[in-house]
């Protein structure tokens, strides 16, 4: 009896050896092979989110590579205005930045001197810390041409992942049912209604978290630019837009947004009215998104438990950063979904959800 426990005991052990090595070695891969599977990921999330689109066009006037173009280039048009309006608000800014740095000096001179006073730091620590943080093109150092190459290289890098993007977009919504019956003839027949209706509900449940997180972002955007303008705030605009946005990312892209609202409000005009109405601006934004507009907009779409919503956001911005940080609640959505509706597997679609019987206990 005795031998049988320790036979399972080390069978346990090396079975949970084993799984926390295989993740290690899957994220690891991930992470090496960002520059693939970022593009990817998220030509496969705006695809699905474009796909009953495609589907009115081809039943009414179009074919399925006609539909399938147009839809690509509604989403290109749509990043291009979003990085359009980005880059003349950060035009501004920059233009702006000698005025905003000899503004904001006294300020983070008073914040210098409360951490020396308070807390263990030294003036050495925070100067070992901003060696090196100039932009590049701002930089006059030795180093500058490096800098600039860097910061060149992660520009063409970054265009040409974004360019790759939409051609995937096309190809997965021109090629989609071939995708989906490659999928259905990985299993037999007694099981291919079972799993296209993973697939559909995977597709429907992303689909609807993403019509309701764009409707959401909207309605933040115009509340916290009336609140942020009214209160006074320089480059209001920038400051709505990012809030809004980073609201993609769970409970970090508020705290973010706040910080941003705060240096470029309070510390460049050093006004205690600016301070009360960043503070009343996002307090009232808050009540409104987690009351009104994300029950009745975004709903329980991806029934996600907050404590894994916040470790896959963690995860995902430790595998692929920011990108992997928005991706990642999709990503888990789809997991569930297929957790879920498969028997083995239930106990973790069980343990991934929201549950409110765990509110009861």
């Amino acid at each position: 009896m005795e031998k049988t426990i320790n036979s399972k005991g080390k069978q346990i052990l090396l079975y949970v050896t084993l799984t926390i090595l295989g993740l290690y070695f899957l994220f690891q891969g991930l992470a090496e092979a960002s520059g693939f599977f970022i593009p990817l990921t998220t030509a496969v999330v705006l695809s699905l989110l474009m796909i009953p689109l495609c589907r009115k066009m081809e039943n009414s006037f179009m074919n399925r590579m006609a539909s399938s173009l147009v839809n690509t280039f509604i989403i290109f048009l749509a990043s291009v205005g979003f990085f359009a309006i980005i880059s003349m608000q950060v035009k501004t800014v920059v233009d702006d930045w000698p005025k905003i740095r000899e503004t904001m000096a006294p300020k983070i001179a008073q914040v210098k001197a409360f951490l020396f006073e308070h807390t263990p730091l030294e003036e050495q620590d925070l100067e070992s810390s901003e060696d090196g943080g100039s932009l590049p093109f701002m930089s006059s150092d030795s180093n500058a041409g490096q800098k600039a190459a860097s910061f060149l290289n992660s520009a063409i890098s970054f265009f040409g992942d974004y360019l790759i993007t939409f051609i995937y977009i096309f190809f997965l919504l021109n090629y989609r049912h071939r995708f989906k019956n490659f999928l259905l003839l990985l299993f037999p027949d007694s099981r291919r209604h079972e799993v296209k209706k993973v697939i559909e509900k995977s597709a429907e449940v992303t689909r609807r978290y993403l019509v309701g997180k764009l409707i959401l972002i909207g309605f933040l955007a115009v509340l916290y630019a009336v609140g942020l303008g009214i209160s006074g705030v320089n480059n209001f605009i920038l400051i709505s837009i990012l809030a809004a946005v980073l609201s993609l990312l769970p409970y970090i892209g508020n705290i973010v947004g706040f910080g941003l609202a705060m240096i470029f409000g309070y510390l460049v005009s050093g006004e205690t009215g600016v301070l009360v109405g960043i503070i009343i601006t996002f307090g009232v934004a808050q009540f409104v998104e987690s009351y009104i507009l994300e029950p009745y907009i975004v709903g329980d779409q991806v029934d996600l438990h907050p404590f894994f919503v916040i470790l896959a956001v963690i995860i995902g911005g430790m595998v692929w950063g920011i990108a992997g940080m928005v991706l990642s609640i999709p990503i888990l959505a789809i997991i569930n979904v297929v957790f879920s509706n498969i028997s083995p597997l239930k106990p973790f679609g069980f343990l991934l959800s929201k549950d409110d019987d765990d509110e009861k206990e």
